[in-house]
């Protein structure tokens, strides 16, 4: 069951791949409210251009301490990204904000314009923020966000006069460290995120987020996100906690500390990177990914930007293991393949399911040793615990599913 130490909000996921799913709350601690997981293939040339451009502004913007603007125009846009239906101002309106963990803060009005109501208030500041992958510039407002019977008043908003990159969402919402809002808005040093309000509303008592996501290829692809703790009973092992790691920039972000092996054989030692729900992809260091491209026999396609693989080798790949805290946490091979029937999605027009992607891909230079995307993180449960610096992982029921 859920832990009773604190008030704990439940976020449900659902794909737009057919009619919403109502979760029911685990017990009268939960508040449950639908979610949408949106693809997003207009436009999609290369992800891996996307989520690489996305990492080294991330990485740029921790060294300096400033937001960090792509140096060429990424049209590139993530082919999944989860979003929450969110209300917003009184009378509420919806907007679909896509749940990023590597930003602070939330804004509005890419997709769908914000409405001013009798709860904005302009504070005539201006905000900017770049993602690397996308970027948006306009002004703050403060109003309060409504999700289900979640209510957070005062709540700073970008609300955008320009933005890139950024298509089949309205903006995002923002649950990363408080430190990553430093210098995106005038006349502020930092503004508290929807993590620090819902602890200093008393919402919460534990600035604790609970993720859990489920393989896009699964028939019921839902999940859930927990505010204020964490949901046992979607795990199938204990937990392992892992510090913040000291390294920087990394420590910035969701950053931790893991090894890397394919196989018996190590590709990434002793290397700081950084865990983020919307990269999509895993990214490794240029040579680990080296050493993992020779290993698999895989070969670049250049249309998607990702290793490509045959079924022969496809069934000769080895796990791919991750380890966090001392614990091993092992990508099967089918956990390592882009899901066959959504090639499409990645730009693959060849209308032939059985290509066979990999979501292994390398970072670049200037950047983190790793990032571990949607594509990790839908194996595992996580865990991005504010209060005790801490990010912890344990397997679920889809760890080792095989529906890619």
């Amino acid at each position: 069951m859920l832990p009773l130490t604190s008030l704990k909000i439940v976020l449900s996921f659902l794909l737009v791949v057919g009619s919403p799913v109502f979760s029911t709350p685990l017990n009268t601690h939960t508040t449950a409210v639908s979610l949408a997981a949106t693809f997003k293939a207009s436009g999609l040339t290369n992800i891996v251009a996307g989520d690489r451009a996305r990492a080294q502004s991330l990485h740029q913007a921790a060294k300096t301490g400033k937001p960090q603007y792509a140096n060429a125009s990424i049209t590139n846009v993530a082919p999944i990204g989860y979003t929450v239906q969110a209300g917003i101002g009184n009378p509420m309106k919806h907007y679909g904000l896509l749940v990023d963990t590597a930003s602070g803060n939330t804004w509005i009005g890419a997709d769908q314009y914000y409405t001013i109501t009798r709860t904005s208030t302009d504070t005539g500041n201006a905000v900017a923020v770049s993602y690397g992958s996308g970027n948006f510039s306009g002004k703050e407002y403060m109003d309060t966000i409504t999700l289900n019977s979640l209510s957070i008043s005062n709540q700073s908003i970008g609300v955008a006069d320009e933005y890139q990159g950024f298509r089949g969402v309205d903006g995002v919402l923002g649950i990363g460290p408080v430190s990553l809002t430093k210098g995106t808005v005038s006349h502020t040093d930092t503004v508290p995120t929807i993590m620090d309000n819902l602890v200093s509303q008393k919402s919460i008592h534990s600035e604790i987020l609970g993720v859990y996501f489920v393989p896009v290829s699964e028939e019921d692809p839902t999940g859930t996100l927990t505010f204020g703790g964490w949901n046992s009973s979607l795990m199938t092992s204990d937990i392992t906690y892992t510090p913040i790691t000291t390294a920087s920039p990394a420590r910035n972000y969701w950053g931790i500390d893991q090894s890397v092996t394919y196989g018996s054989s190590t590709i990434l030692s002793s290397a700081a990177g950084i865990v983020d729900t919307a990269t999509v992809l895993i990214l490794i260091a240029t040579d680990a990914f080296d050493t993992y491209k020779t290993a698999t026999g895989a070969t670049l396609d250049e249309t998607t930007g990702l290793l490509k693989i045959t079924s022969d080798q496809y069934s000769r790949l080895k796990p791919l293991v991750f380890t966090i805290g001392g614990t091993a946490f092992t990508l099967t091979p089918n956990a390592q393949i882009w899901p066959r029937s959504m090639n499409s999605v990645i730009g693959d027009t060849s209308g032939n399911s059985d290509n066979i992607y990999l979501i292994v891909a390398d970072i670049g230079s200037e950047t983190f040793d790793f990032v571990s995307g949607y594509t990790f993180l839908e194996r595992f449960y996580s865990i991005f615990d504010t209060t005790n610096k801490r990010v912890g992982f344990a397997t679920t029921a889809y760890t080792e599913s095989t529906s890619n």
